[in-house]
């Protein structure tokens, strides 16, 4: 049986992107290299964006919730 991969936390994934833009810093890499980290990135990016997205969502159902119990 293949165990299915982690998902990572926001934070995970923020660290992620910092690693990446360091690694872009450095000049010595080819472009296709570039490229990839570039892609990575934003794709660390979209992911970090749908997370929080979704937990705003919920914020706002809870919220929605607790006024109309009051």
């Amino acid at each position: 049986m293949e165990e299915k991969p982690k998902e990572l936390s926001l934070e995970e994934r923020m660290q992620k992107m910092e690693d990446i833009i360091r690694r872009m810093e450095n000049m010595e890499m080819t472009l296709e290299e570039s490229f990839r980290l570039y892609k990575e990135g934003m794709d660390q990016l979209k992911a970090c964006s749908d997370m929080i997205d979704t937990v705003e969502k919920e914020l706002q159902i809870i919220e929605e919730g607790g006024s109309e119990n009051e």
